[in-house]
This record gives C-alpha cells, structure tokens and sequence, in this order.
C-alpha cells in the first residue's frame, strides 16, 4: 500500500469491519460523498488481490447494501460454496487435461475435424 494510503486512511478513515483474510473496511469519517454516495475503501492484508474480497463485503463496497458485514463469511444457503480467491498463477490453478504441467499428454483427436488446406 502507498504512504499517501495509509496518511489518508489514518487522517479520514473510520475502521468499520475485517473480513477473514485479514483485509481491513474503511469509510470517510467526515461523511465525504463521491457521486452522492459516501466513499468506502479496503486495506489489503499482503498482496493486493481483488478477489480476496468475499462476496458480502464486495456488495457492501459496492453499495449493494448499506448493511455491514459481520466478518463471519459463513454461507446462506446450502448450495454456496465458501470463497476462494484467484488461484492463477499458485501451484493450485487449474490445469487442463493436455497442459504441459501436468504431464502435456492428451487424447488424439476423434477425427470429426479436418483441416482446411489452402487450393
């Protein structure tokens, strides 16, 4: 995070809440408004990753609700799976079958493709 992020945050910030990852939820203190909303910002814990951020804080951030979370990033339904943040680039991204890190082997084509050739 900048120097100049961390002087406003301290100088304008009120502390609202923290997620589970450890990121940290900020309004303006003095009731400052951006487009006529009051302005709401997050202070990453380590690597600035936007999909660190769960989903109930993502709405609140975005206006979506005025509601703060609690910081439980419990699901509400049976069929939500927990978050997971961007995994691109980690030893845990996906890897299709043929990829050349896992293995680069993959089945030969069923021969319902033929190649164009130029006449």
């Amino acid at each position: 995070m900048k120097f100049e992020m961390r002087i406003y945050t301290f100088i304008n910030g009120k502390f609202v809440g923290k997620d589970i990852y450890g990121n940290k939820y900020y309004i303006h203190c003095r009731g400052a408004l951006r487009n006529g909303r009051e302005m709401r910002w997050v202070i990453y814990n380590g690597l600035v990753e936007a999909s660190k951020i769960p989903p109930n804080w993502h709405h609140w951030l975005h206006h979506v609700t005025d509601d703060v979370p609690d910081g439980n990033d419990s699901c509400r339904f049976a069929w939500q799976k927990k978050h997971v943040p961007n995994l691109t680039g980690t030893l845990y991204a996906y890897r299709p079958q043929g990829h050349l890190l896992k293995a680069g082997k993959r089945d030969k084509a069923t021969g319902d493709y033929e190649a164009w050739t130029p006449d």
